[in-house]
């Protein structure tokens, strides 16, 4: 009886333990579904994130029109940056949205992810359609593509 008792002890304890598993592989199973998820749907737009590779594969050399949008500050720019992107600092880009054309593709990078998040954000609230985040500089030269 005495060992039935003990038994039911070590069970009772086990539940709160079971159910706090329960709980974090959920979270766990949302975080991994949403990341796998476009980004930021605003008024019927998404951004969607776009790894160094496939930008080179897609618009490399010309073969799709885009315009590449690098949102570090001129300083950062003028260190090095990938050929052929035109410059707008993050903070300056919701002035300078007539220099960016609505009718294409729109590819945004900094330095290490966050400002191109922030600017692909603000071209959404815009209206732009087909916006992707490449991320960082930082992921672009690691993988062994050139700056200028």
């Amino acid at each position: 009886m005495a060992k039935q008792r003990k038994s039911q002890r070590m069970t009772q304890r086990k539940w709160p333990l079971i159910a706090a598993a329960v709980v974090l592989i959920g979270i766990v199973a949302v975080v991994l579904i949403t990341r796998n998820t476009p980004c930021c749907a605003t008024g019927g737009q998404t951004v969607q994130d776009i790894a160094p590779a496939a930008y080179v594969e897609q618009f490399g050399d010309g073969k799709a029109a885009h315009v590449l949008l690098d949102v570090r500050t001129a300083e950062e720019f003028d260190s090095g940056h990938i050929a052929g992107a035109l410059n707008i600092p993050v903070d300056a880009l919701q002035d300078r949205l007539s220099e960016v054309p609505q009718d294409t593709t729109v590819v945004i990078y900094c330095r290490s992810g966050n400002r191109s998040a922030t600017a692909a954000q603000i071209l959404a609230e815009a209206g732009y359609g087909d916006i992707r985040d490449m991320g960082g500089i930082i992921a672009w030269t690691e993988q062994g593509y050139p700056i200028q």
